[in-house]
């Protein structure tokens, strides 16, 4: 005889809680009187609260702050200390507590149910938790928010190499550490792994570090981590992996014994393998096939009206604030259809923004040089040393990095920018602004940066420009 499943019932269900699933859950209802719910299996707050950018971050910026001091002249030079590093991401990451996002939940009136939450029909999730299983039926919309997973090829799987938790929930510090990997995660890690005693090498297959960016800014990255003495093979295939008694040992502890490689650039021996070579989005159990659908049409967008994906599951830009962007579209596009009205969006995509906090920062926005010529545009660049601006030079005593622009010849409209050194962080979001909002180079200078701001390497850049960039084109 069957077991009865509690059934509740909300205009919105969210499966997922991360900063996407939180969002569209806020948004979708938000001055509305809809109800919403987010389904959460592990801690609210998501992959980038506890994994990923908040930790991240908490335990770079000691280290930047730590070699500023090194270089600029005036103060005394500050050293990072392991244990007040690692004490640093406990407080930024709450101890791994998420209390607090509960009493924001509860405070935003979105409902919390914990546990694994899939599909098992149309507006229909079951929820499984040790407390028993519960039915959420969703009057208007269900949200797929489930985060995505790090590529682990059969070859690594045995080795149980660390994925990004385990260098950010760092416990128990390496000897020697390998990473594979060139792209965003492996750039970062290998710093904080560095600075909390590893020796790091990083195994990259791409002939260049951050390949999706300027190659500039790759070449700038490179110089910078082996300046710092980690061990950088480009250009390298891993072709075996072993390990001595692997041993899920959990989050940020090393995993068994000794890790041995062997590679294109020959055999590499380690205490532990972080491994970055990608995620997928976390769609394998979910419950599509209940609705008929695939991991496929998840990503293709051919979803039914009542469906939505966002954040790393939609196969979009896996970034936190892509995905909280996209969030808040989607949700008022399902606030505006409860009233019977259409939300107004732009014509076109946004670009999207991205920051990474290496030494030197790499920040970039739109299309490379590369992809606006391969899309058909007719381009211009302009490209200066990021400490061409007076405000740029003041900030550390050596300035290391270009920075450049590239705008199209025909329109004058910016198509993509990319910044690198000191704080490039801090100055990208005004060229996404000006991508947004249609903002053409002639009008951009006559937006006058503060001097002496590192923003005012904006006008080195126009200035670099030739001379019919001044005017509207003709």
């Amino acid at each position: 005889m069957g077991t009865d499943v509690e059934t509740q019932e909300y205009d919105v269900v969210v499966i997922g809680g991360g900063p996407a699933g939180e969002n569209a859950a806020q948004y979708a209802v938000e001055g509305t009187g809809m109800t919403s719910v987010v389904v959460e299996r592990e801690l609210l707050g998501g992959e980038c609260s506890y994994w990923a950018c908040m930790p991240s971050k908490a335990l770079l910026r000691p280290i930047t702050v730590a070699d500023l001091t090194g270089d600029l002249g005036g103060v005394s030079t500050a050293h990072v200390t392991p244990k007040s590093l690692l004490e640093r991401r406990d407080y930024w990451v709450s101890s791994y507590d998420d209390s607090g996002q509960e009493t924001w939940a509860d405070g935003a009136g979105i409902g919390v149910v914990r546990g694994s939450g899939r599909l098992v029909g149309e507006r229909r999730v079951r929820v499984t938790s040790s407390a028993g299983d519960v039915e959420l039926v969703a009057r208007r919309a269900v949200v797929l928010a489930t985060g995505s997973d790090p590529v682990v090829p059969a070859m690594y799987a045995d080795a149980l190499p660390w994925g990004s938790r385990d260098a950010t929930a760092v416990t128990e510090v390496p000897d020697r550490l390998v990473v594979v990997g060139g792209g965003v995660v492996a750039c970062e890690a290998a710093i904080w792994m560095q600075a909390l005693g590893s020796d790091v090498t990083l195994v990259v297959r791409d002939p260049r570090l951050l390949a999706r960016t300027e190659p500039f800014a790759g070449e700038a990255v490179l110089a910078g981590l082996r300046e710092r003495g980690i061990t950088v093979h480009l250009g390298t295939e891993v072709r075996d992996v072993r390990r001595e008694a692997p041993e899920a040992t959990g989050d940020g502890r090393i995993h068994g014994g000794t890790v041995t490689l062997a590679t294109s650039a020959g055999e590499l021996v380690a205490d532990e393998l972080l491994l970055s070579i990608g995620r997928t989005p976390r769609l394998d159990d979910v419950g599509l096939d209940t609705v008929g659908l695939s991991a496929d049409d998840v990503k293709a967008g051919r979803l039914p009206e009542w469906l939505y994906a966002v954040g790393d599951a939609s196969g979009m830009a896996p970034l936190t604030h892509w995905g909280k962007y996209r969030a808040r579209v989607l949700g008022a596009r399902i606030a505006a259809a409860s009233e019977g009205e259409v939300a107004w969006e732009p014509d076109r995509e946004a670009p999207v923004p991205q920051v990474v906090f290496s030494d030197p920062e790499v920040a970039s926005v739109g299309m490379t040089e590369a992809e606006a010529r391969e899309a058909g545009h007719e381009v211009v660049t302009t490209r200066v040393p990021t400490s061409s601006a007076a405000g740029t030079s003041l900030l550390r005593d050596t300035v290391v990095g270009e920075s450049q622009l590239v705008v199209d010849a025909k329109t004058h409209l910016l198509l993509g920018a990319t910044f690198v050194g000191v704080e490039a962080g801090e100055l990208v979001h005004a060229a996404t602004v000006a991508i947004v909002g249609d903002v053409p180079v002639h009008v951009l200078r006559h937006a006058v940066a503060s001097y002496p701001t590192a923003a005012e390497l904006w006008l080195r850049l126009l200035e670099e420009l030739p001379a019919e960039f001044r005017r509207p084109p003709q």
